[in-house]
C-alpha cells in the first residue's frame, strides 16, 4: 500500500467516525422523541414499584414523553433482567431493578448476580428506602429487643413475610436472625407486599421486613406497627422509631434502585437518560412524594452508580456468604 493510499484510508475512517458521531449526537438531541419503557422486576403495588412509579412520573414531566413502567418480576429478577438485556439498545427501553439483582445468593436464580458494565450500562441510582420491620398489634411487642425476647422464647414459632427470596427484604430478616440468635420462620411472597399484608390483615403472617411505601396505609390505620428501620440514623419522619443497629449494631438495610440500558446504548444516549433521570429524582413533587413515602432520592452520574453498586456489591459479600453457609 502507497502513502497515498494509506493517507486516503485515514481519511476515510475519520470520515466515518466523524459522520456516526454526527448521527449519535443528533439522536441524543431529540431523545426521547416517543415514548420510553422501563422494566422493573418488581410486582405491582410492592415498596420499589411505588417509588418507581413517582420517578417515572417526574420523567415524564421533565422529557414531555410518557415513561412507562413494565413490572416482570419473579425468578429472583432474573426474568426482568433477560427481557431488558435482550431489549433494542436505542434508550427506549431502560432497565430499573431492585438491589437483590446486584446482590443475589449465587445459585438462587439463573445469571444472577448481575455486574456492571459487563451485563448492563449504568445510567444513574434512583432512591433508597430503609427496611422497616412491622409487626401486627396481636403480637404484642413493641420494640425489637422485645421482638428478639419473644423469639427466643418460641424458637421458629414466629413467622415474617417477605417479598421474594434473596431479595433485600430476606437478607435483612436472616441477618436479624445471626446477630439476635434467633430463629424465625421466613413466608415468601411473589405478589408483592399488598398479597403479605392481606395475611397479616388476616391474622396469619404477624410479622413482615419492607419498605415503607409498599405499607403505608396499614402503619397509618395502626393494622402494623413499625418497631425498627434499617437506616443508619431514625429518620426524622419517623423519630420515635429505633434503628435496627440500636438494638444489633452495624446493620443497615437500605434497599436501593440503579437505573441501567442494555449493553450497546450509545454513550450519548446514556448520558442524555442519565441527566434526565437526575433532573427528575431533585424536583421538589418527587422528592416530597418519596420522603412521604420513607425514601430519599440518590441522584448520580453513570460512573457514580457503576462505582456505588461495586461498593455494595463489597459491602454485602461477607453476609451472603454467611447466608449461604448458614445451616436451615
Amino acid at each position: 500500500m502507497t502513502i497515498r493510499q494509506c493517507w486516503l484510508k485515514l481519511a476515510l475512517l475519520w470520515l466515518l467516525a466523524m459522520t456516526a458521531a454526527d448521527a449519535a449526537s443528533a439522536q441524543s438531541a431529540s431523545y426521547p422523541s416517543k415514548p420510553v419503557k422501563i422494566i422493573s422486576d418488581s410486582a405491582p403495588g410492592s415498596a420499589v414499584d411505588v417509588n418507581l412509579r413517582v420517578i417515572a412520573e417526574g420523567l415524564s414531566q421533565h422529557w414531555g414523553q410518557q415513561v412507562l413502567i413494565v413490572n416482570h418480576p419473579g425468578a429472583g429478577g432474573a426474568i426482568s433482567a433477560k427481557i431488558a438485556a435482550e431489549a433494542a439498545p436505542d434508550g427506549y427501553t431502560l432497565y430499573a431493578p431492585a438491589l437483590s439483582v446486584f446482590l443475589a445468593v449465587p445459585g438462587k436464580a439463573p445469571n444472577l448476580p448481575l455486574h456492571l458494565p459487563r451485563d448492563f450500562v449504568p445510567i444513574g441510582l434512583t432512591a433508597e428506602q430503609p427496611m422497616f420491620v412491622g409487626v401486627a398489634p396481636s403480637l404484642g411487642v413493641n420494640t425489637l429487643p422485645e421482638l428478639i425476647a419473644l423469639a427466643k422464647s418460641r424458637p421458629g414459632a414466629i413467622s415474617y413475610a417477605v417479598t421474594g427470596v434473596g431479595r433485600l427484604t430476606h437478607l435483612t430478616g436472616e441477618l436479624i436472625q445471626i446477630r439476635a440468635g434467633i430463629k424465625l420462620q421466613i413466608v415468601p411472597y411473589t405478589g408483592g407486599s399488598a398479597q403479605a399484608l392481606g395475611d397479616i390483615i388476616g391474622g396469619r403472617i404477624p410479622m413482615i421486613i419492607e419498605g415503607y411505601s409498599g405499607l403505608a396505609g396499614a402503619y397509618q390505620s395502626g393494622a402494623l406497627k413499625a418497631i425498627a428501620v434499617g437506616s443508619a440514623q431514625r429518620l426524622p419522619t419517623f423519630p420515635d422509631v429505633q434503628t435496627i443497629s440500636e438494638t444489633l449494631p452495624g446493620i443497615i438495610a437500605t434497599r436501593w434502585q440503579a437505573g441501567v440500558a442494555p449493553v450497546g446504548t450509545p454513550e450519548a444516549l446514556v448520558h442524555t437518560a442519565s441527566d434526565g433521570l437526575r433532573a427528575a429524582l431533585v424536583r421538589p413533587e418527587v422528592k416530597d412524594k418519596l420522603a412521604a413515602r420513607g425514601t430519599s432520592v440518590h441522584p448520580a452520574s453513570p460512573a457514580e452508580a457503576e462505582a456505588f453498586v461495586r461498593s455494595q456489591q463489597e459491602l454485602w459479600r461477607p453476609a451472603i456468604e454467611q447466608l449461604v453457609q448458614q445451616p436451615k
